[in-house]
């Protein structure tokens, strides 16, 4: 093959032309609009990760009361929520990363906090310093519908 050939045919086979390389980015696009349509969360699962999350926190406050030998209470705020320790002056703000005050997450609404049998109202659930404690239900409450954290006494959580 002569060298002007080989050019020649070189020269022919250099790449994509911008059509084809649009073609291929609009198929691209309407793919990932497709996929992105399909995979948006579902606001139950939001709500029950949510929940999954709090009583996981709960067991922690409870763990934590028991290390430092002093009640530790969780309580809904505007929009979130927060835990705090009982000191010889009162109630006072946990400064701790793990129980730190929290924003809502799982599109949460309103709370309701039920000590079982006891009919009265309370406004937050405290953690005493022994492992076995009251029985305790924390409803979270959200448009997607409500989930359920029930304490039995023995320190666990688990949501219905």
């Amino acid at each position: 093959m002569s060298p002007r050939k080989a050019r020649r045919f070189h020269h022919g086979a250099a790449g994509f032309t911008l059509l084809e390389m649009l073609v291929v980015l609009v198929i691209a696009g309407v793919l990932l609009g497709l996929a992105s349509l399909t995979l948006s969360r579902n606001p139950r699962t939001d709500l029950n990760e949510e929940a999954q999350r709090l009583a996981l926190l709960f067991e922690s406050a409870g763990d934590e009361a028991q290390v430092r030998a002093r009640p530790v209470a969780w309580q809904p705020v505007e929009g979130g929520f927060r835990f705090d320790i009982r000191t010889s002056d009162g109630w006072r703000p946990l400064r701790d990363d793990l129980l730190a005050p929290r924003r809502w997450e799982g599109g949460v609404t309103s709370v309701a906090i039920n000590y079982p049998g006891s009919g009265a109202i309370v406004q937050r659930v405290v953690f005493g310093t022994e492992s076995i404690d009251v029985p305790v239900e924390v409803t979270l409450y959200a448009a997607a519908g409500r989930a359920t954290i029930v304490g039995t006494g023995n320190g666990r959580y688990e949501v219905r």
